[in-house]
């Protein structure tokens, strides 16, 4: 009996609850996820895809009535939300381990494929009846955890381990239409649509990757900052002298940075990446130039980057001639050209040094 009110009560509260559960899932993430390279976290998305697995070959191998995926009493019902609510904590994961990875103007094309599919998810919950909808989410989430996964393992990043990470997925997804197929007993409808939306995925991940649109994880900016001076202390920190700004500069995009002719200007960067992991970062100073209004590379720094310090490993990059008045980025590149972060300022000639205070980048 009080099952049953439960049951009643959900079904008819559904909409809220599955909402209020998913924003409150992505808040928990966004606070807790702290190492795409930490087992428990891949544990974790691993154990949200296998319960998502289940529940997707249960659906088709199971009989269910017509409408049952709308009705408290049925299991189909309670299997589409159990499924949904995984798949929302996927995409939650996905879209705070991407996020951190890089720079929103340049990946939002990507972080626009994972939000979408975060809404889908919620608002498209009837169509997870259709296996051509259930695989595509399915395999896009397979190939976005992959990404990741594969460098964590070999400790290597690049175009090789993508391509792998996409063999990979194919492969997995092949193998899981299989089981599908053998617990249904029963032949794929529409297997057009159905593997034209594998490959579509695919392709469309090979176009974002290439194109360097797909945040370069497991790598992610954990601190940034243009600085005056930069020296290392006895205790291995990185002693920096910064202006002294208002709060609300805090909110300018490109925040004014004093600066006297000859002087030296810093610009210091603190990279993520996974135990093992080493690679090489490129610091890629631009100026806006002022008679085209089009950004000019001015130069470009390789800095080796060594992987397993949870607060990122510290480097940076010096300038003192050939800079000029305007806006600057500094683009924290990989090898590939793929944009890690970015640190922006406005640089604006002076007489003499503002006041400066310490930060101690430990």
């Amino acid at each position: 009996m009080f099952l049953n009110k439960i049951k009643n009560w959900y079904g008819k509260y559904e909409r809220p609850v599955s909402s209020l559960s998913l924003v409150g899932g992505f808040v928990f993430d966004a606070l807790t996820l702290r190492r795409v390279d930490l087992f428990w976290e891949n544990f974790w998305v691993i154990a949200h895809i296998a319960i998502v697995a289940v529940c997707i070959v249960l659906i088709h191998a199971l009989e269910r009535e017509e409408g049952s995926e709308a009705n408290p009493s049925k299991l189909h019902f309670w299997l589409i939300n159990l499924q949904q609510f995984f798949y929302g904590g996927i995409w939650s994961v996905f879209l705070v381990f991407y996020f951190r990875s890089g720079d929103i103007t340049v990946s939002w094309p990507f972080l626009a494929v994972l939000a979408l599919s975060f809404l889908a998810n919620e608002r498209l919950k009837r169509s997870f009846v259709r296996l051509t909808f259930q695989i595509s989410l399915f395999f896009l989430s397979i190939f976005c955890f992959v990404i990741f996964l594969v460098p964590v393992i070999f400790h290597r990043i690049g175009g090789g381990m993508f391509i792998l990470s996409g063999v990979l997925s194919l492969a997995f997804i092949v193998l899981f239409l299989l089981l599908i197929r053998y617990t249904s007993h029963k032949p794929f409808e529409n297997k057009l649509l159905l593997f034209g939306s594998i490959a579509g995925i695919f392709m469309l991940m090979n176009v974002l990757y290439f194109s360097n649109l797909i945040p370069p994880i497991p790598l992610s900016l954990k601190d940034a900052g243009i600085y005056y001076s930069i020296q290392r202390n006895a205790e291995g920190n990185y002693v920096a002298m910064t202006e002294e700004r208002p709060w609300y500069n805090f909110f300018k995009f490109y925040p004014d940075f004093h600066w006297v002719a000859g002087s030296p200007v810093f610009v210091y960067s603190a990279v993520f990446s996974p135990a093992k992991l080493n690679t090489t970062i490129i610091h890629e100073w631009q100026h806006v130039d002022p008679a085209t209004g089009k950004w000019v590379t001015v130069s470009r720094i390789s800095l080796a980057l060594v992987g397993g310090r949870d607060g990122g490993f510290r480097t940076y990059s010096e300038k003192r001639v050939g800079l000029a008045e305007g806006h600057y980025r500094v683009n924290v590149l990989t090898t590939r050209g793929e944009v890690i972060g970015r640190i922006r300022f406005n640089l604006v000639p002076a007489d003499a040094l503002p006041l400066v205070v310490q930060k101690i980048n430990d």
